[in-house]
């Protein structure tokens, strides 16, 4: 529709006017044989009922129309004209061309972008300011909200079902595999590139570690501790075909050579802090696989993997032991105590701030000692 010919300064051309509407051309188009101009609004209207012009009835479609030459554009543009919203107390009289950036930020406009200066910070139109609620709009935001978590919800749990019988899925092309293999003893390099894979695949995964506190590990892990340590592999993505593997190997007794026993331990001890090691999420633990720590030598890696569990509290246990020893010999208990000061009030495992003397002193008594969980063999490179 075109605009009232009322809100213009001075006399308008009737060539500027719309035959349809008989007001100001707003958008115009003509028609390609007449040239008779029409508002775009007026002219799609009209041809909704009838394929005719509506000034010498001559056929016409819309898609014959085309815009109205640049002469009769600058004419328009140049008309002056009144603000929309002079009934709102607005007096700007502007040219046809600015109206439209004008009426963005007329402060008459009741249209106009406002935000809510009670609180909630909603934006809306201004004329709706005056009947608006924060706390009604707040608490239609916490539904829609509350909502989506629920549909969120709802897609987790389905990602999960599906990603489960996924998994289900695999095993079972896995177990169909290994029976193909024993029919078939060449498939068997495929599966074991799919485990390698997946192996690949789960220690790539993992965050770089740096331990040293190697005195403070767990060397005979309960059953409830294995479990612990099982549910975490089995979160980080750990494949599962190595899992009960690496549980089996928790204790010290399948640790390698260079680590099994007390004496090897002590000898050895200075080596802990060259292991490469890998974050378990969620858990005091790091996984040592052996394809990253081969600068260790033979005696000290387990093939293909170790995972470590510290325990700080069995270290500050040992820790008071120590010092009520040194009390009781009449020996200097001073530097010990600084420590176990430092831990109770920062929680943190003074073993990593132990010096050398004191360390010799611990893993004498069996008091270093280090959980070793088997890993799987997997050829690639870490950054320590």
């Amino acid at each position: 529709m075109g605009y009232d010919v009322t809100r213009f300064q001075g006399e308008v051309d009737e060539d500027l006017l719309c035959p349809i509407c008989s007001g100001v051309l707003e958008e115009p188009v003509q028609a390609p044989h007449c040239e008779h101009a029409f508002c775009n609004a007026c002219i799609t209207q009209w041809f909704s009922q009838q394929q005719i012009c509506p000034v010498d009835r001559t056929v016409v479609t819309l898609a014959h129309l085309r815009p109205v030459p640049r002469i009769m554009r600058n004419m328009l543009s140049k008309l002056q004209i009144t603000c929309e919203n002079s009934v709102f107390g607005c007096k700007a009289v502007l040219r046809l061309d600015q109206l439209q950036s004008h009426l963005k930020d007329c402060e008459h406009n009741p249209k106009r972008p406002v935000l809510c200066e009670e609180g909630c910070g909603l934006e809306m139109p201004k004329d709706e300011l005056l009947n608006h609620n924060c706390i009604k709009h707040l608490r239609t935001m916490v539904q829609q909200q509350s909502t989506k978590i629920g549909e969120l919800e709802r897609t987790a749990a389905e990602h999960k079902h599906q990603l489960a019988e996924q998994k289900r899925d695999i095993q079972l092309l896995k177990a169909y595999m290994r029976a193909i293999r024993s029919a078939n003893p060449n498939l068997q390099n495929l599966e074991e590139t799919i485990e390698y894979n997946e192996i690949l695949e789960w220690v790539n995964s993992l965050q770089p570690a740096r331990v040293t506190r190697w005195g403070g590990m767990i060397s005979t892990p309960d059953a409830v501790l294995q479990a612990v340590i099982k549910r975490s592999l089995i979160d980080s993505g750990c494949p599962m075909s190595i899992v009960n593997d690496l549980i089996e190997n928790a204790h010290e007794r399948n640790w390698p050579h260079g680590l099994a026993t007390l004496e090897t331990r002590q000898m050895n001890r200075r080596y802990y802090e060259n292991y490469v090691a890998k974050r378990i999420p969620g858990k005091q633990a790091v996984v040592v696989m052996a394809c990253e720590n081969q600068h260790m030598g033979e005696d000290m890696i387990l093939e293909p993997g170790l995972v470590q569990k510290e325990s700080s509290t069995r270290c500050s246990k040992r820790l008071r032991e120590r010092l009520e020893e040194e009390e009781e010999t009449g020996s200097d208990p001073s530097r010990l105590r600084e420590r176990l000061e430092e831990e109770e009030e920062t929680g943190s495992d003074p073993s990593v701030h132990l010096k050398p003397w004191f360390m010799q002193n611990l893993i004498a008594q069996n008091e270093a000692s280090i959980a070793f969980i088997c890993g799987t063999h997997v050829p690639c490179t870490s950054e320590s």
